[in-house]
């Protein structure tokens, strides 16, 4: 494969055309092995120390590194796995063109910015750099982030960090969390005239439901951040009952909780089992179990941080409009800033055409965000930096 050196758009072109679905989501999915060894590849040529290191059999990250240690580090990190193409309305690996936009799974979420974090450090590098800039490109983002929890179990450290998810161009330092919790509520079986044995298992995660309704309404709408609005509960799942005659004794619930920064998964879970005891206290018989089936954090960091302002003067340098703005899908930037990298988000495309039927990116996005993110890394690394946010 021959793309440009710096050539974002070509690189892009080159990521969308290999399948990497996720196989945790999808069976008998490729996984990241070989974008992770084209895009590997790809940067050997364009001058970049690269390690293509497995996280879990198969499914490996790309760290790339360019400039030299000594000065300030940063790290440009995205994933490589993208979810199924069942549905979609237009070929899902064409990497097809058309009215300047770049169709094709993954190519907003996010191999735009992959391609984009890519090409900006290596235009960077043309100058000569006091610091040292970390490209991760890691695995299993859309499942359970193994590949940036591996990157910061061994020890990758930088002094900031920009997650290159699509933003539209926007800079995200916050999003929400999100806690998924299982309960599932028992009930006693029996024939559907038998009112007075059978316990009626979906009626009472009815009221459980009721409850949480209004755990919502009267306290979630409280907790709020400026730039994320407030924390939210649904349900996402319910599953119960056997026969039109029967009595379930069984029903469980699937509910996902997002959280806002300041929450915390164990404050998530307290609420529904506090949810679960007062409906008990209404009805002695309702019985209930509480699971936590996965959680991850939310991510913040203030709009006042160094990397924020460096990012902000970039985009401005280069004649954008400077927003800053909060993103509803949870990112690797929170364990990265939880790993106490600060991390924020930006990147070409918009969030919303992720996992969608039809995914494209604009090209001229990608195109600005390169530029954006070259001088931003220029900045960040040089042996003067811009004094007004170095400190």
């Amino acid at each position: 494969m021959s793309i440009p050196r710096g050539d974002a758009v070509a690189l892009t072109r080159e990521l969308v055309r290999v399948d990497s679905r996720n196989p945790s989501l999808v069976p008998d999915a490729p996984g990241e092995a070989k974008v992770a060894r084209t895009l590997g590849a790809i940067l050997e040529t364009w001058g970049f120390r690269v390690e293509v290191r497995d996280v879990e059999p198969g499914r490996p990250n790309v760290i790339a590194r360019v400039g030299r240690g000594g000065g300030r580090t940063l790290m440009f990190n995205g994933h490589l796995d993208v979810v199924g193409t069942e549905g979609m309305r237009h070929a899902a690996f064409d990497a097809l063109e058309d009215d300047g936009r770049l169709y094709g799974r993954g190519a907003t979420d996010m191999k735009g910015g992959i391609a984009a974090m890519c090409a900006a450090a290596a235009r960077a590098a043309e100058q000569e750099l006091a610091g040292e800039i970390i490209v991760a490109a890691v695995a299993d983002e859309e499942y359970e982030s193994l590949g940036t929890r591996a990157l910061v179990a061994n020890g990758v450290r930088a002094d900031a960090a920009i997650v290159t998810e699509p933003t539209r161009l926007g800079i995200a330092p916050a999003h929400r969390g999100f806690v998924w919790v299982e309960v599932t509520v028992h009930g006693r079986a029996a024939h559907g005239s038998r009112y007075d044995i059978g316990v009626d298992a979906v009626r009472h995660a009815g009221l459980l439901l009721a409850e949480l309704d209004a755990l919502e309404e009267r306290e979630l709408v409280m907790h709020t951040h400026p730039l994320l609005g407030h924390a939210s509960l649904h349900a996402s799942r319910i599953t119960g009952g056997v026969g039109m005659s029967t009595y379930p004794d069984r029903c469980v619930l699937h509910l996902e909780r997002r959280t806002v920064p300041g929450e915390t998964t164990e404050q998530a879970m307290a609420e529904v089992r506090d949810a679960c005891a007062r409906v008990g206290a209404r009805r002695p018989n309702f019985r209930a179990d509480v699971r936590l089936m996965f959680a991850q954090g939310p991510s913040d960091v203030a709009p006042e941080a160094p990397v924020v302002r460096a990012l902000a003067a970039a985009i401005a340098a280069e004649g954008g409009d400077v927003r800053v703005e909060g993103l509803s899908a949870w990112t690797d930037a929170a364990l990265l800033n939880e790993a106490g990298i600060p991390a924020i988000c930006y990147g070409p495309g918009d969030i919303a055409l992720a996992h969608s039927a039809e995914e494209w990116v604009p090209v001229d996005e990608i195109e600005r965000a390169t530029n954006v993110l070259t001088r931003v890394a220029r900045e960040w690394c040089s042996a003067g930096g811009s004094a007004s946010w170095r400190n």
